[in-house]
């Protein structure tokens, strides 16, 4: 079971059209003490005395689980749980030691109670199978095994004790072409190994990427593949999955392969070259921020002019421009980009990547987590039909095809869709939505123009995401609350909660109000 959604701009956003929610993986991550956790939550010792009574519990000998479909073990007598790496909605991963060799690995221990519908049971069972068939490749996280018992079935994986990618390249303060492009090898390499062997990752992002160690040259490792399938010759795939920032136009069009899986990558290798994604909604209100960013995969403008792209070597760009080709039949595949001259040993050049990219790397990561998850609420309301539509809407309203709507253009647009609107409010309209003062608003911007005017419309779902969080409907989220919403999604550790109390929570109350909320979705930063 692998995360859908995740942990974005880390949107670390992920997006299914499936109803149901998977866990987000923490396989090893322990973040530093003097930098509070991204995305992977903080170690937290277990209650004395906690475990060897809920965790699991002994099956009768020989007993048949229904997930695994074998007989069922007693996971404590083989593993001493530790503490506390990580939550999902389905369950908990802990740092674990092998009590034969001493060893310590991660472990996955997912409710069978979560596991409702058979399709819940397939995506374990999948997950586990692409497991198997990938173990032992150098950057995947090893596979120890699964094990069920009576009330849960436990996963347990390589421990990656190095902290996520982009922490480690931040942490440094400094790095280079050259160092951006080993890392770029490492995850093409998983790429590649993983078509080689009949996998489709489809959720490819930063924050699935954990470093094995804390040594400097601690390989990468892959950790999540619980969106992953086997790939179908002739079969053409539909389901919407991934995360918003990473995901390829096809998977938009709901007709895509494993081309997908280097187009995931090249939007890491820019993010890695320029600190924030190509395609993304930064300026615009949250709560319209996935229809930009599907809207801009769609569109498919890729700068790659704007600082610091002057200083980034042309083979680098060459290789983004392959490896982010809109058509899948004509993208690169990741054994061709394993071959470009900018990924050879010595290709890139050594010299450093402007400081400003780390700042706003970091930016990019430090997304307010609790609005993460209100976007996500928004989101599964979504649909690409939506988004079509808007498209023509704009492209109805823009009469000279230009591909900017002006006053004029957009009050007779209005009237047309039978709006009361007057002089006065179009001009309104446009001074708030026409960031760069041209006197005319492009697609983005129309976007905005639209939600604002039909703002009681779109305040029901700011007012839905709210409701989401406020389960006892007292108009406020509680602390409880917000830590329930949270811990679904692996962030629900005491520093993530205090970080967001500290920014959203205006009064000081300890609770958030619906004010405080809407305050939050509509502030500005790089969501």
């Amino acid at each position: 079971m692998g995360n859908c959604f995740t942990k974005s701009d880390e949107v670390e956003m992920p997006i299914t059209t499936e109803p149901r929610q998977r866990p987000a993986p923490s396989y090893g991550y322990q973040p530093p003490p003097e930098r509070r956790p991204s995305f992977r939550t903080k170690p937290q010792a277990l209650p004395s005395g906690s475990g060897r009574g809920s965790l699991s519990r002994r099956a009768p000998a020989g007993e048949v689980g229904p997930v695994l479909q074998r007989p069922m073990v007693d996971v404590l007598s083989l593993f001493d749980l530790e503490r506390e790496l990580g939550k999902g909605q389905f369950g908990t991963t802990y740092l674990c030691k092998e009590r034969a060799t001493g060893l310590k690995y991660a472990c996955k221990s997912v409710s069978k109670r979560k596991l409702v519908r058979l399709a819940d049971v397939e995506d374990i069972r999948r997950e586990i199978t692409i497991l198997q068939h990938l173990s032992g490749q150098p950057n995947v996280a090893e596979f120890k095994g699964a094990f069920e018992d009576v009330e849960s079935v436990h996963l347990v994986m390589e421990f990656c004790s190095g902290g996520e990618l982009f922490d480690r390249i931040t942490a440094k303060g400094s790095y280079s072409e050259r160092q951006a492009a080993a890392v770029c090898r490492d995850i093409l390499t998983v790429v590649h190994v993983c078509h080689f062997m009949g996998v489709m990752h489809r959720d490819l992002k930063p924050e699935n990427f954990l470093l094995a160690s804390a040594a400097e040259d601690a390989p990468l490792k892959a950790i999540d593949f619980g969106l992953s399938v086997f790939i179908e010759e002739g079969k053409v795939y539909k389901e919407i999955v991934g995360t918003p920032y990473y995901v390829a136009p096809e998977v938009l069009h709901r007709n895509y392969g494993k081309e997908i899986d280097v187009w995931s990558a090249g939007v890491i290798l820019y993010i890695l070259l320029c600190g924030s994604p190509p395609f993304w909604a930064g300026k615009y209100p949250h709560i319209f921020i996935i229809t930009c960013i599907f809207d801009a995969i769609l569109v498919g403008q890729l700068d790659l002019s704007s600082t610091p792209w002057p200083s980034i070597s042309e083979s680098a760009k060459d290789l983004i421009r392959k490896m982010l080709n809109r058509d899948p039949r004509n993208r690169i595949t990741a054994v061709q980009a394993l071959e470009h001259p900018w990924l050879k040993e010595g290709g890139a050049p050594d010299r450093p990547i402007d400081s400003a990219v780390l700042s706003r790397m970091k930016q990019f990561k430090a997304m307010n987590k609790l609005k993460q998850l209100a976007l996500k609420v928004i989101a599964e309301n979504l649909s690409p039909e939506e988004i079509k539509g808007l498209k023509q809407m704009f492209n109805n309203m823009d009469t000279d095809k230009s591909g900017t709507i002006t006053v004029e253009e957009l009050k007779e647009g209005l009237t047309k869709l039978g709006a009361k609107i007057s002089e006065a409010e179009v001009q309104k309209l446009m001074e708030a939505v026409d960031v760069d003062k041209s006197g005319s608003i492009d697609y983005a911007e129309f976007l905005t123009a639209m939600m604002n005017k039909h703002k009681l419309e779109k305040e029901e779902d700011l007012l839905c995401a709210f409701q989401h969080f406020d389960k006892d409907n007292s108009g406020y989220i509680t602390r409880d609350e917000l830590e329930q919403a949270m811990a679904e999604y692996g962030m629900g550790d005491e520093a993530s909660i205090k970080e967001v109390l500290d920014e959203v929570d205006k009064d000081k109350d300890g609770r958030i109000n619906y004010e405080e909320f809407v305050e939050m979705m509509r502030k500005g930063s790089y969501t």
